[in-house]
């Protein structure tokens, strides 16, 4: 058995040996060597040790055959040749054959990729030219008004517009169509017969033509009433103004006056303050309160009734609104009253309770209402989302102002006469200038509706209250915020001065409780807590000794530091 696997060992290695080495030498002496080197393992079974050693030695055949690691690079470089290294019995010829038909499918697979590739490249010049197209035509100069753009299309041979076609989707494409002209060459020949047809048109109309085909009106024409309203409030802010100033001037330079001593003065009034009187005012819920100008006659809505004080009995009922009335306010220079109310109408009355006068306009129901400080001039507030400037006389409306974006809830009048300022659900509050029409301040802070607005006498605060609990005054001069008063536990729905010289300011909110604040540092100066629900309105008598409030309990309460000075009198005697 060993002698066989010998045999074929030195066979295959013969017949590799055919193989021509170096011209014309042969392996022959190669396998003589290896022929004669392995005799000592054939002799090797002859041992009588029975031990497997003969086969042992087996393994050293392979050793003799370490001289053949030359043939890997004879055999190498010729498989390339036949075309195939693993199949050394193909033809040479049969081989070629093959590689030929690869290239050629291989040159075919070239020219399919190079057909997608020339598609590509078409595609990607195109976006190219796409973008220099837009470049060209984001550099052109397109006229902005629309009739102008309209006769360039109509010059250029193209329609004027399309359905549905809006103005800048017209101007965009008279842009496009430009740029494609002057890629293609022929925009310089259209824009010269352009210019030409222009300076024909341009020769052939009048100069006076010319003008007014330019003037545009941007605003609205007021009436001839609006006008003579806005010229005597001009007068009577003037001399207002003027007074104010004056008494300003003197309390700062006299050394008599004390400022500081007569606002502590008022300060202790207001924390002096007790409850003096509480009666039911109706069988529904109260939504607005008013003292007139002497202090003597109380007014309230819900239904609107008047009342004497300060024993607070019923003198008249208000009959004349088809709903509940919104609010009411007295005039500040007769015994004349205001009511607003839900059927979107103000009206004029007297003590009497008689109807004077009727205010129609609103489109949606009315929220606050006020007086101008001369008396003839009634501000209506509304959700149809304006504001009206009313003749009281003449029942004539001077003034529709729009500039909220929700409806507006309150709006007041400054002391001067000279401003108006309006808040709304937009959590917005806006300062008019009533001599010139122009809204002048917007002031911006509050994130919820904005429910009360109110002039300090100073003449340049102004106090503003929300949903956001939080009360916020404004300086008029600095045109910001001054300071934010975290007032209440629920929303502020009323917002006042002291209407003689300003030394606090009370808050009527929904956590069922008013509170003053001194306004020398805005802080608390008094709660007046009494009402078992929600506290809708506030007024304040004219030498701020007396408060009154209103709540959806139906009750009045008269806040007064009258009592609290004639116990102390009483003691000191």
């Amino acid at each position: 058995m060993d002698i066989d696997e010998e045999s074929t060992v030195s066979t295959s290695i013969d017949t590799d040996a055919s193989v021509p080495l170096d011209g014309s030498e042969t392996v022959v002496s190669a396998i003589d060597a290896i022929s004669l080197q392995p005799a000592e393992p054939i002799v090797a079974p002859i041992n009588p040790t029975p031990v497997t050693p003969p086969i042992a030695p087996i393994p050293s055949v392979p050793r003799p055959l370490a001289p053949l690691p030359p043939r890997p690079p004879v055999t190498r470089p010729l498989a390339p040749q036949n075309g195939d290294s693993r199949t050394t019995d193909s033809d040479p010829d049969e081989d070629e054959e093959p590689r030929t038909n690869r290239a050629a499918s291989g040159s075919a697979q070239e020219y399919e990729i190079s057909e997608e590739s020339q598609i590509v490249r078409e595609r990607h010049e195109k976006a190219v030219q796409e973008l220099l197209m837009k470049r060209r035509a984001a550099a052109l100069a397109v006229p902005t008004n629309d009739n102008a753009v309209r006769s360039r299309l109509r010059r250029l041979g193209e329609p004027i517009t399309f359905f549905g076609e809006r103005e800048m989707e017209r101007r965009d494409r008279l842009r496009a169509l430009m740029a494609k002209l002057d890629a293609e060459g022929n925009f310089e020949r259209l824009m010269k017969a352009q210019e030409e047809e222009e300076e024909a048109a341009a020769a052939s109309v009048a100069p006076s033509e010319l003008e007014e085909d330019v003037q545009y009106p941007f605003y609205t024409e007021g009436s001839q009433g609006l006008l003579r309203a806005r010229r005597e409030i001009l007068k009577y802010s003037i001399v207002k103004s003027a007074l104010r100033l004056h008494r300003a001037k003197r309390k700062r330079d006299d050394p008599d006056e004390d400022l500081d001593a007569e606002v502590d003065w008022s300060l202790k009034q207001a924390a002096n303050m007790v409850m003096e009187c509480s009666e039911i005012g109706d069988d529904r819920p109260l939504s607005g309160c008013s003292i007139s100008y002497d202090g003597k006659t109380l007014a309230t809505c819900g239904v609107a009734k008047l009342w004497s004080m300060p024993e607070v009995k019923k003198v008249a009922a208000l009959k004349g609104h088809t709903e509940r009335a919104t609010d009411v306010a007295f005039s500040p220079t007769s015994n004349h009253l205001a009511t607003a109310s839900a059927d979107k109408t103000a009206r004029l009355w007297n003590l009497e309770g008689s109807v004077l006068r009727t205010f129609e306009g609103h489109l949606d129901r009315l929220a606050r209402i006020s007086f101008h400080p001369s008396g003839r001039y009634l501000g209506t507030a509304s959700f149809d989302k304006t504001w009206r400037l009313w003749d009281v006389e003449t029942g004539e409306e001077l003034l529709l102002q729009e500039g909220h974006s929700r409806s507006i809830y309150g709006v007041s009048f400054h002391h001067d006469g000279s401003l108006a300022a309006s808040c709304g659900l937009d959590a917005l509050a806006r300062v008019w200038d009533l001599r010139s029409g122009k809204s002048i301040l917007a002031l911006e802070g509050h994130v919820k509706p904005v429910l009360g607005v109110s002039f300090s006498p100073n003449g340049y605060h102004l106090a503003t209250g929300g949903e956001d609990n939080t009360c916020r005054i404004w300086d008029l001069r600095k045109r910001k915020s001054l300071y934010i008063i975290p007032a209440h536990s629920n929303l502020i729905s009323q917002v006042k001065f002291e209407p003689q010289e300003g030394y606090f300011l009370v808050t009527a909110s929904y956590d069922m409780t008013a509170k003053i604040w001194s306004s020398r540092d805005f802080k608390p100066v008094k709660t007046l807590s009494g009402h078992e629900s929600k506290v809708t309105s506030l007024d304040i008598v004219g030498d701020g000794q007396d408060i009154v409030t209103v709540s959806h309990d139906r009750t009045i309460k008269i806040w007064s530091s009258r009592k609290a000075e004639k116990e102390n009198a009483m003691e000191v005697d």
